[in-house]
């Protein structure tokens, strides 16, 4: 096990991906089917031998607690765990986390006292698989006080994201937050390995991975007043202390909005995608449910995910993600989108009842059209329903759905009566 702790920052209020945001925290929105965003940091760290990690959070955590209370259990010979820190107003801080430095200044009471060297600090709403042994690594090799990891970007993607300027060795010589195209030319880089790949990705981006020495990151911490680490305390610490940039040229991306996480997922269909469900040497644990294997009747699938616990009847399936216990009625088109299913079955009682209420079961309907929609898990859907954005609308909010950037996305426990179109 490595001398490490993880802290896992669990994001704000998760406006950006409203209303997947609605109920849950950010980290505990359901991704590829069967997942939750959380296991990615989570897996991250299992597989880099981590394996004592913190999440941190404090809106609508009670989703993201269950699933991680079920989820990661290490045996009792061991000193690992998963554990939730959440935002807790005391005598001497009555606010809520202000940023994410300010989250894990206000949590440093409850890691100080474990006997860890490193402190590894993670953003929650990423999708990457890293071995994070080769982070620390670097951060012995180079005596850094502050790692960063970075990816490099093309110039058209630095707008929204922090753009590190470092020298060959890696120490990081500046740092700006979100640069105007003013800034771009004196922050363009020669990165390490990459001087022979014309593909102008010749900037490097902060991916939201710092490592610490424990001891540092307290001090640092107490003697400071800024609320994030992007904004605030990295570029304030290039200045005075030995920062230097790990340089990751793997896959990832931000899933901070809906139209991120819905690009995101439906690359997974692809037949080579380039995050890697399948690979053994970094398998993505979750939930173990214990669910029977998907059931397809008649159905006609390209270039989709089923997950397990699935009934489909007579549907055709194309780039779509079809999540755990969905059920799908004959004569439905489902296209570029994530179904994200269901928390239960219902039993034959609830389905009669269902239909003495007039209201339609926990599935979609026969005979629908859903296209380039996100579907929460639990919503109801009757027949001859169509979901495919018919007035061509970028952004709307009713009751029963949100259109997002011209995506349809059907929040948790929503009901669409049949013979609808939206």
């Amino acid at each position: 096990m490595l001398d490490v702790l993880a802290l896992v920052l669990g994001g704000g209020r998760g406006q950006r991906l409203y209303p997947l945001t609605k109920f849950r925290s950010k980290p505990a929105v359901p991704l590829g089917g069967k997942y939750r965003i959380i296991d990615i940091p989570i897996s991250n760290c299992v597989n880099s031998d981590i394996n004592r990690i913190f999440v941190l959070t404090q809106f609508n955590s009670a989703s993201l607690n269950h699933h991680i209370v079920h989820t990661y259990k290490f045996d009792m010979f061991s000193d690992g765990f998963v554990d939730i820190l959440a935002a807790e107003q005391t005598p001497d801080n009555p606010d809520w986390f202000q940023g994410t430095a300010d989250a894990v200044r206000k949590s440093i009471k409850h890691f100080a006292p474990y006997d860890v060297r490193y402190i590894l600090i993670l953003s929650g709403d990423q999708l990457y698989q890293m071995d994070f042994r080769e982070v620390i690594r670097f951060h012995e090799e180079t005596r850094a006080d502050i790692t960063v990891a970075g990816i490099p970007v093309r110039a058209a993607e630095t707008s929204g994201l922090g753009i590190i300027k470092m020298q060959s060795d890696g120490h990081v010589v500046a740092f700006h937050e979100k640069p105007g195209p003013e800034s771009l030319p004196a922050l363009r880089c020669e990165l390490p390995g990459r001087r022979d790949v014309d593909d102008g990705r010749d900037y490097l981006a902060n991916m939201g991975i710092y490592a610490f020495r424990k001891e540092f990151l307290v001090d640092l911490l107490t003697q400071s007043d800024a609320l994030d680490f992007g904004k605030d305390l990295i570029p304030e610490a290039v200045k005075k202390h030995r920062v230097f940039a790990h340089l990751f040229d793997g896959y990832w991306t931000d899933i901070g909005t809906i139209r991120s996480f819905y690009e995101a997922n439906l690359a997974l269909t692809t037949s080579y995608s380039r995050f890697n469900f399948h690979d053994a040497r970094m398998p993505v644990y979750t939930h173990p449910r214990n669910l029977p294997s998907s059931k397809l009747n008649n159905c006609t699938l390209h270039q989709s995910i089923i997950a397990d616990g699935c009934i489909l009847n007579g549907a055709d399936i194309r780039r779509s993600i079809v999540g755990v216990r969905s059920r799908v009625g004959s004569g439905t088109t489902i296209k570029n989108s994530i179904i994200m299913g269901a928390d239960i079955y219902e039993t034959s009682e609830e389905i009669t009842t269902n239909a003495e209420r007039g209201i339609p079961n926990i599935a979609i309907g026969s005979n629908c059209t859903i296209i380039n929609a996100i579907l929460d898990k639990n919503v109801r859907i009757g027949d001859n329903v169509s979901i495919i954005n018919a007035h061509n609308l970028q952004e709307r909010d009713e009751e029963s759905y949100n259109i997002r950037d011209g995506i349809i996305v059907l929040p948790k426990g929503a009901t669409i009566a049949g013979g609808t179109v939206v």
